[in-house]
């Protein structure tokens, strides 16, 4: 019980009601009591989210937010990681309290002191929790949105004037990617750079192979014509020539960040073409029409790869299957980019394609998976069954 001060002047006898912060600062052993407040009720909008305290410095520093559309599981992102939502429901009955004011009483003196507390309101009784999951970022819906459009060298012969609406064509901004993409920020631009995607005209887009092997022709051909090095091309030089020849520097630049690596000498930027991804790119170009007899794709990929880069079929891993019919070897384009990027659909999709696979044909598909705090053996353990006649034989992995 408190006292205040009545009308009359004379101190009455009130009972007062406290918030959420006098049954925290409860001392240990003892007790308040509880009533349901004249708000109490379902309060659907309203509910618990279980955080550590660094999710909780990015809550208070409004760094996170909360994505997905009305068909998908919402994840919360924050500025690096992304995290599934999961409700828990919780056997003991959790009273939501909201904070209340400081409950006080006239002392003799006149002077205004805490009183004690004697009933605390609840206005919800929470079902349970969410709790928070760390999860690979959801890209593949990125990689579909953004092939709805590749980039081609046909828009360049478009009349001028003439616009494309962002919505209708598939185009999106870094804005539209970041609202419908399930990822942090920092996780999304990784995907990005991963599928080599680049920013045009303010849109995030794919390049088109065919545009790819354009500007890749035009530079070999330019290699052998002005004597360039592959090794060693000036970019102010190199773009000035293809910019020359009718393709964007945009693009140009691009392709050189995707098939090259720059380096400074003397001040200048100057560009190495990297064998692997060159002889990958080219070997794809190859296998566009389908699958062919090894010693035909041999034949025509040496030809087109330029000089100093060598065919190696092993730079191929994730990019291609071999199969043995008789006494013929077939090679064909199976590529791990395009392949789901969650655990449970990779394995779907690849015992899709094959029942049993050998270890050295199925690591190259799933090296790149990644799940937070979980290994790649608890990945095959969950996924695969392993049988090995021998401690010779090579395992063979089919689906469990």
């Amino acid at each position: 019980m408190a006292a205040a001060c009545g009308a009359n002047g004379e101190l009455e006898a009130v009972k007062v009601e406290g918030g959420a912060r006098s049954v925290l600062s409860l001392p240990p052993g003892s007790s308040i009591s509880l009533k349901y407040g004249p708000q109490f009720g379902s309060h659907g909008d309203l509910l618990l989210l279980e955080v550590d305290d660094g999710l909780l410095r990015e809550i208070y520093d409004q760094k996170v937010t909360v994505r997905g559309e009305p068909d998908e599981e919402a994840v919360l992102c924050t500025t690096s990681a992304t995290y599934a939502m999961k409700f828990v429901g919780t056997s003991n009955s959790v009273f939501l309290i909201p904070p209340g004011d400081d409950h006080k009483e006239f002392s003799e003196n006149g002077l205004i002191n805490c009183t004690s507390i004697e009933t605390a309101s609840v206005f919800k009784v929470a079902p349970g929790i969410i709790e928070l999951i760390q999860v690979a970022p959801r890209l593949d819906k990125l990689k579909t949105l953004l092939n709805k459009r590749p980039y081609t060298l046909q828009e360049e012969d478009q009349e001028e004037g003439e616009e494309m609406d962002n919505t209708s064509a598939g185009l999106y901004t870094w804005a539209d990617l970041v609202h419908l993409i399930q990822a942090s920020e920092q996780e999304l631009m990784a995907g990005l750079k991963s599928i080599s995607a680049v920013e045009m005209n303010g849109y995030w887009r794919l390049i088109a192979d065919e545009s790819i092997d354009e500007v890749l022709k035009m530079l070999l051909n330019n290699c052998i014509i002005h004597d360039w090095k592959i090794d060693l091309l000036d970019e102010e030089e190199v773009v000035a020539m293809l910019v020359s020849d009718g393709f964007p520097s945009l693009l140009v630049l691009h392709c050189l960040t995707a098939l090259g690596q720059r380096v400074e000498v003397k001040a200048r930027h100057v560009w190495s073409l990297e064998e692997r991804p060159v002889t990958i790119h080219l070997a794809k170009q190859v296998l566009r029409g389908g699958k062919m007899k090894v010693e035909a794709f041999m034949g025509k990929w040496k030809s087109n790869i330029p000089q100093g880069m060598k065919a190696d079929l092993g730079v191929l891993e994730g990019e291609v299957l071999f199969e043995t019919f008789g006494l013929e070897t077939w090679i064909r384009p199976y590529s791990v980019s395009a392949l789901p990027s969650t655990p449970e659909e990779r394995f779907a999709a690849l015992f899709r394609e094959r029942a049993r696979w050998t270890w050295k044909d199925l690591q190259p598909y799933i090296r790149d998976l990644s799940v937070p705090g979980v290994s790649s053996e608890a990945l095959l353990i969950k996924y695969t069954r392993r049988t090995q006649p021998s401690a010779e034989a090579e395992p063979i992995f089919s689906s469990r």
